[in-house]
């Protein structure tokens, strides 16, 4: 298991220059609806435009030298498939990003245009990420799954490292969650060095596998709709390591409807003078929704990613 904060201190100093300090900045407006504090941390402005490329320079960093010369291999048509590009594109490492049939052209060019290969697979995502898992199996190429490591979890942990360095006494953090990587590696850090904060988890109500395996104590199969925070999306992989850390990390879970992560993405557009995608306007809209408990506090909101398409944005605006 992890070790907080000692695995993540060493993954930070592993990965520091590589990946991308982002600004916390603080938040006149949604400040003065809770009479405290609010700070955005900006991991829309992360390399690729996520803080998935933390989690995959942390897996790739990590191997050694006979495993980075076997490649790696992954399933992805979004923010963890670019992180994945990138990250083995500065590090010189071979291999291959899976993607369904019926993938957007768009999402295989951002891909493509930051190094890495594709290989098309099937007609939808899960089919891809058997595809990935069957490659690494054959050819012994490390698998990068997006959430269900210890080396992910650290990496998407480094956001808390800095978090602690640049900002003291924080009561509360709002982090959007799918599959509880982004939430498990900054609050296992945050509370091991700041024991009085508070792990906030928002997810859509159109998929929420993870809200309701916890209320279910094991984990859930279940089927997701489709929702505007689509980096959230989808289930929970069986047996992941995530389910456990967040069952002790999250301190409370909000489920927000696709109305008002619309909101908290044009609130982020008009408001914040921030690209936000549609997990993080869940992120926001969670607040939003908690924001007469916060009086006097001082909050963090992650927002996650600003990848959002110019249709979605025509669309919410």
């Amino acid at each position: 298991m992890i070790s907080f904060p000692d695995d993540i201190n060493r993954t930070y100093d592993r990965c520091k220059d590589i990946i991308r300090w982002t600004p916390l900045e603080h938040s006149p407006y949604l400040s003065t609806l809770i009479n405290g504090d609010v700070y955005l941390k900006l991991e829309n402005i992360q390399k690729t435009g996520s803080f998935k490329f933390r989690g995959a320079v942390s897996k790739m960093t990590s191997l050694n030298d006979e495993e980075k010369s076997m490649g790696v291999v992954t399933a992805s048509t979004g923010n963890h498939g670019a992180a994945c590009s990138l990250a083995m594109s500065i590090l010189g490492i071979d291999g291959k990003i899976i993607v369904p049939d019926n993938v957007h052209k768009n999402k295989v060019d951002n891909i493509l245009n930051l190094g890495g290969e594709v290989e098309y697979h099937g007609n939808d995502c899960l089919i891809a990420e058997e595809r990935a898992q069957e490659i690494s199996s054959n050819t012994g190429a490390n698998y990068i799954s997006p959430y269900n490591d210890p080396a992910i979890v650290c990496g998407q942990g480094t956001i808390g490292y800095e978090l602690n360095q640049d900002l003291k006494n924080i009561d509360s953090v709002f982090v959007s969650v799918g599959g509880g990587g982004l939430i498990s590696g900054i609050g296992g850090y945050l509370k091991s060095v700041q024991n009085q904060v508070k792990m906030i988890a928002v997810s859509p109500k159109n998929s929420c596998v993870m809200f309701e395996s916890i209320k279910a104590g094991k984990q859930l199969d279940l089927p997701s709709e489709p929702t505007l925070s689509d980096g959230t999306a989808g289930g929970v992989e069986v047996g992941s390591i995530t389910f456990a850390l967040c069952q002790e990390i999250i301190d409370e879970f909000i489920l927000v409807d696709e109305e008002d992560i619309s909101e908290g993405i044009r609130l982020g557009i008009e408001k914040l003078h921030q690209l936000i995608e549609g997990a993080a306007g869940a992120a926001i809209a969670g607040f939003l929704q908690k924001k007469d408990d916060l009086k006097g506090q001082i909050v963090v909101i992650i927002i996650c990613g600003g990848n959002i398409s110019s249709e979605v944005i025509k669309l919410v605006l």
